[in-house]
């Protein structure tokens, strides 16, 4: 599996709980959980590569953009995402870990309601 393939991408996405993927902004694959993004598969400019971005942890916003190939995310920046390109320093492995890390970031910002109804935790 290569995450920088649209398929690939998507079908990994998919693989995770309550995941839908909607192709917007240009053809992107955003990946939502009851409707809030978590993850998408984007050009941000003509100059620019397909990349991955994705949620962070406050740490891992920090930390990530320091290293080879990995940079804030454009427009998203400011709620915590980081682009990661094909050439990064990222294994797949490491990227499919902050994946599920932005899976689970997300879904805990979700309506208790909407937790439930998606199965994340159990009703009353």
């Amino acid at each position: 599996m290569n995450l920088f393939l649209r398929d690939d991408f998507e079908k990994f996405l998919l693989s995770l709980k309550s995941t839908e993927i909607v192709h917007q902004w240009g053809n992107s694959s955003v990946g939502n959980i009851g409707g809030k993004i978590f993850a998408l598969y984007s050009i941000w400019n003509e100059e620019d590569e397909w990349q991955i971005a994705f949620k962070c942890s406050d740490i891992s916003f920090e930390m990530l953009p320091t290293l080879e190939g990995i940079k804030k995310a454009k427009y998203l920046a400011r709620a915590k995402w980081v682009a990661v390109s094909p050439h990064s320093e990222l294994s797949q492995d490491e990227i499919k870990a902050y994946i599920i890390e932005a899976h689970k970031i997300i879904s805990k910002k979700l309506t208790k309601k909407k937790q439930i109804e998606l199965g994340f935790i159990g009703g009353e």
